[in-house]
């Protein structure tokens, strides 16, 4: 495991260009097995998360070419050979659950275990299993153990009718944005019409939408909460473009103003920030935005302060389903809050162990309580000092990351590999604006030491 040494107190200047949405192209790749034609993907980050699903693609069958030159690749499933996913590279991302979907409509049969990521508390795959069972498979479950430490394991194993998948209404039971990008996959390849109510809508869903859409599949109502698949027997190649990523968007405006620069984010939607910028105006920080020339920019010495509430109540600033304040950036808003002057209440409504790394700020001077696992009250503004600690999941570590940055002295933040696994090449890139990161290779170290 390699970590980076952090030097506080660094300002920043200069233009960064957002990278393509990790959380649109994990389900793309997944979605391309549909296909025996090739699908070329461009804008595709160089990420961790990318490259575990390229290779799981790979050791499923499909030729993988040129993956991540240029940020492009090319995907050809000409024939899948196994229906069953490596155990060792499913534990360690969410996404690759997303392949079951391709399987059942491939090869008739998906054998999946619990898949891994970020620890931010339970996400149950329920909803995938009530999506794949509408549309005709069946669902055993088998408990094992393997390994000399008997760690247990479970297989679902996932089996679709002889005549395949055949479209269903479905009800999702929440919300899910995996659950509703396996639907649509699956429901792709059905036989017949689908209709997915209460199904996500997100960017990112929408993204799949389009790749789908690109390789023949007929979709009605992309970007709201039902949907109408009119599944296909064959499906053609495809060039898609991955969308930008909001999410980074997101985190470089909590960075620009932590550390007083003058950024501007190119590459950006303005039509999907709107609630991000809406709600990091609640604590005082503003971008402005060129929709023409999809850039935002972050003044320097901006005034961060809460704003109350009308009759003076102490905010609250929560996430929730599109269109509302993604879960993915509430940790780099709650890293904010602690340099805005005021208090405001941080609810976490969808994970439960989320908020299990303020005890890291408050070791750096950071006032925060942590009411119970979905609400901390954040009171600002609090000099950080550089510490070390560890990075516990891709948001969470990002986060840390600019708490380091604003810090006053230097940090070290160990396990990186999750900061890697969302962001690409984040030290060469924040470096070249003018901040002060390097990189260790080596398993760990305690030690603060002078960049």
């Amino acid at each position: 495991m390699g970590y980076f040494t952090v030097e506080g107190g660094r300002r920043l200047s200069g233009s960064i260009a957002v990278t393509g949405n990790k959380n649109e192209a994990l389900p793309v790749i997944a979605a391309a097995l549909l296909s025996n034609s090739p699908v070329r993907l461009k804008n595709l980050p160089d990420i961790g998360d990318v490259r575990n699903m390229l290779e799981i693609a790979s050791l499923l069958g499909a030729a993988v070419v040129n993956a991540n030159n240029n940020n492009e690749c090319e995907i050809t499933a000409k024939s899948i050979v196994t229906s069953e996913l490596p155990v060792d590279l499913s534990n360690k991302i969410r996404a690759s659950a997303l392949f079951a979907s391709a399987l059942l409509v491939r090869t008739g049969k998906a054998v999946i275990t619990q898949p891994g990521g970020d620890h931010i508390g339970r996400r149950r795959l329920d909803t995938h299993f009530l999506a794949f069972t509408a549309l005709g498979a069946t669902l055993e479950i088998e408990h094992h153990t393997s390994g000399s430490d008997v760690t247990m394991e479970t297989a679902f194993i996932l089996t679709a009718p002889a005549g395949g998948l055949v479209g269903a209404d479905i009800y999702l039971d929440e919300a899910s944005v995996t659950a509703t990008e396996n639907a649509l996959i699956a429901a792709a390849g059905a036989r017949g019409k689908t209709v997915i109510a209460n199904a996500a809508s997100e960017p990112h869903v929408q993204g799949l939408c389009r790749f789908l859409q690109e390789m023949g599949v007929e979709i009605e109502g992309v970007g709201s909460n039902l949907l109408t698949v009119h599944g296909r027997g064959d499906f053609g190649g495809a060039i898609h473009e991955i969308g930008g990523d909001y999410i980074e968007a997101g985190s470089f405006i909590g960075m620009a103003a932590l550390t007083n620069s003058d950024l501007t984010i190119s590459g950006v939607d303005a039509g999907v920030m709107r609630m991000i910028l809406f709600q990091f105006e609640r604590i005082g920080i503003a971008a402005e935005t060129n929709a023409a020339a999809r850039t935002l920019r972050v003044a320097e010495n901006q005034p961060l302060k809460v704003r109350k509430d009308i009759g003076g109540a102490i905010p609250r600033i929560e996430d929730s389903p599109w269109p509302g304040f993604p879960t993915d950036l509430l940790s780099i808003l709650l890293v904010c809050a602690t340099q805005s002057e005021g208090t405001c209440l941080i609810h976490e409504k969808m994970f439960e162990s989320r908020l299990f790394f303020v005890d890291k700020l408050v070791g750096m001077g950071a006032s925060i309580v942590l009411c119970d696992p979905h609400r901390a009250v954040v009171v600002g503004k609090s000099q950080l000092y550089g510490s070390s600690m560890s990075s516990p999941d891709i948001r969470a570590g990002m986060a840390l990351l600019i708490a380091a940055m604003a810090a006053q002295g230097n940090s070290v933040i160990n396990h990186i590999e999750q900061i890697d696994r969302g962001y690409q090449q984040i030290d060469k890139r924040l470096n070249a604006l003018g901040a002060g990161i390097l990189r260790n290779d080596s398993r760990r170290s305690n030690d603060i030491k002078k960049i």
